[in-house]
């Protein structure tokens, strides 16, 4: 069972890396030869969206990256098949992009008691399935009790539908109304409601013969998918295109009555290669693209002739870092343990990390910097002035190693007080170009202070074994995607999480400071006040960017090319403000 078990989580693991390097958009390391006007590149303020009425009918024309993999959502784990099916769906809530707070969806409306345990939805009567059948309550319990609760069913949902790893009681109250018993109270649990809502009636029999896990494989036929959802799927070939039609039950209107969503088809190219849809897009065939620096100095120039507009989104909610091996059941020699465990060791080397230059060799400038696991993503909880910072200071750096009991050989190098040279080993995975320049960056300026790097970039599996299986490492650049709640990043923040990267699965917190974060966690989870809940996550941000057992470098810029006869558009890296209201302008 063990064995079982440790396959499933490092399958997990790799599939969540390979999500995180895809994340980061693969650029070219040269600045652009001709000089961009960053004129012509509007950098997006959610403060100023507004939605105006718009016009029905039209096709918006898209490309997907890759095909997906299975149409069934609750099997769904990766980015290409959430991107298929991702509009055929709706959960109880969804997030507000704008706000990043939780607003109704299929529930149009709810009611949370005194003790903050007993949460009653009243669902919208105006739903329908795709077959035009009501979605009721007896959907949501058959949902959450028959699907996500399934033992014989896998699904990431079942881990954020728990609390003190207990399960949510689901009942139904009446044809319209559901009644969520939690175990304690449970801050996220509006966005946790956010999982997709499926068709008892349809899907119901599949869960009693235990073929649910193979039920809507992508050779399914497209009529065959019921969902609620602003579109359907009406037709998908392999390799080629997916064509969504606009689900006539969708209870949405704007002001005027009219149907929302306003677009009446989509067609979607499924085009893997980055550099053909780019292409696509120039072209006419695509109607937005997301940007790599790379391609500024060729699109900016044709921006206004050809009537695009490229978006600047702002920092992504991903994360770039190096983290040291703090894990005393790893291989490493303790000497080097010792160092790593060393605050002051960390901040040094904090120090000694040029983000700016790093931002401006390896992301063309189209990165933030960043000292802790906030970026600017985060609305709430980014602030410029109360997380600790760590500027570009090689001098500071070296005193800081000098305080600590290092001193300088007849090589250059420092020695620790037992002769150790400061030399440690830096691994990355090989192909993703950023993570090269950044650490051949490093190798560079850590020498500058005595300290010799052997960077290595190393195989992706090879890299997760080291990692997670022998924790045979000594320094790695990697990577995080962020999330709207940090609740749901758990596993990295908590000491006994999987994927606490310096030192996972701890029995009890190995130092005061990881003690510290764990109840601030625990707080948090339990914090019914957004206010109050913000701020105990800021105070274990502020406390993680004062120890560095992460030493934060940036987080990159997204950009989006959209033609400007699609009008409503307001992006966002956490997806569009009021997508369904975007419509075309002929």
């Amino acid at each position: 069972m063990k064995v079982r078990v440790l396959k499933e989580f490092i399958s997990f693991f790799k599939a969540f890396l390979f999500v995180v390097v895809l994340f980061v958009p693969i650029y070219l390391i040269a600045p652009p030869e001709k000089e961009v006007d960053n004129s012509v590149i509007k950098r997006v303020n959610p403060d100023n969206f507004k939605v105006v009425i718009g016009k029905e009918g039209g096709i918006l024309r898209r490309a997907l990256a890759g095909d997906a993999k299975t149409f069934n959502p609750v099997m769904a784990q990766e980015t290409s098949s959430t991107a298929v099916i991702g509009v055929l769906f709706n959960g109880l809530t969804k997030t507000n992009v704008k706000t990043l707070l939780p607003e109704p969806d299929l529930a149009e409306s709810w009611e949370v008691d005194k003790t903050g345990t007993k949460w009653v939805f009243h669902l919208r009567k105006d739903a329908r399935w795709f077959d035009g059948k009501p979605v009721t309550a007896d959907d949501v319990v058959f949902t959450y009790n028959q699907i996500y609760y399934n033992p014989d069913i896998p699904s990431s949902s079942k881990d954020i539908l728990t609390v003190a790893g207990k399960k949510f009681i689901v009942k139904k109250i009446d044809k319209y109304t559901v009644e969520f018993d939690i175990p304690k109270p449970f801050a996220p649990f509006l966005q946790a409601v956010g999982q997709p809502i499926l068709p008892e009636h349809i899907l119901e029999k599949s869960v009693k013969e235990k073929t649910f896990t193979s039920t809507w494989g992508i050779n399914t036929p497209p009529e065959k998918l019921i969902g609620t959802g602003p579109y359907r799927l009406k037709k998908y070939v392999i390799g080629q295109y997916a064509v969504y039609e606009r689900n006539p039950y969708y209870w949405e209107k704007d002001k005027k009555g009219q149907k929302i969503p306003y677009i009446e088809k989509i067609k979607a190219q499924i085009i893997g290669d980055p550099d053909v849809r780019l292409i696509k897009f120039e072209t006419g065939e695509v109607d937005y693209y997301g940007v790599r620096a790379s391609d500024l100095a060729e699109l900016v120039p044709k921006a206004k002739k050809k009537g695009f507009t490229i978006y600047n989104l702002g920092a992504t909610p991903s994360t770039l870092f190096v983290v040291f091996n703090q894990n005393p059941k790893s291989p490493i020699p303790k000497y080097k343990l010792k160092w790593f465990k060393n605050r002051k060791f960390r901040q040094a080397i904090s120090y000694a990390v040029d983000r700016q230059g790093i931002i401006n060799i390896a992301y063309n400038g189209l990165a933030y910097p960043i000292y802790t696991a906030v970026t600017p993503a985060n609305r709430r909880l980014f602030d410029e002035s109360y997380y600790p910072k760590y500027p570009f200071n090689l001098k500071k750096a070296k005193k800081l190693l000098l305080e600590i009991g290092f001193r300088e050989g007849k090589d250059g190098f420092l020695y620790d007080k037992e002769g150790h040279k400061l030399e440690f080993t830096l691994i990355t995975n090989s192909g993703n170009k950023e993570r090269e320049t950044i650490g051949n960056i490093l190798k560079d300026d850590l020498k500058k202070i005595g300290i010799d790097v052997n960077f290595q970039a190393i195989d992706f599996n090879n890299l997760v074994t080291r990692l997670m299986s022998n924790y045979d490492w000594e320094a790695v650049i990697i990577g995080l995607t962020g999330s709207i709640d940090p609740y749901f990043g758990q596993n990295v923040w908590l000491s006994s999480g999987h994927l606490h990267m310096w030192y996972p699965n701890q029995k009890k917190p190995a130092t005061k400071w990881e003690e510290k974060i764990d109840k601030l966690f625990e707080k948090a989870a339990v914090e019914l006040n957004p206010e109050k809940r913000d701020k105990l996550y800021k105070e274990a941000f502020r406390i993680i960017g004062e120890e560095q057992p992460m030493i934060f470098i940036c987080a990159p810029e997204e950009l989006l090319a959209v033609r400007n006869n699609l009008k409503n558009v307001f992006p966002t890296v956490w997806g569009w403000y009021k997508e369904n209201f975007v419509y075309i302008e002929k």
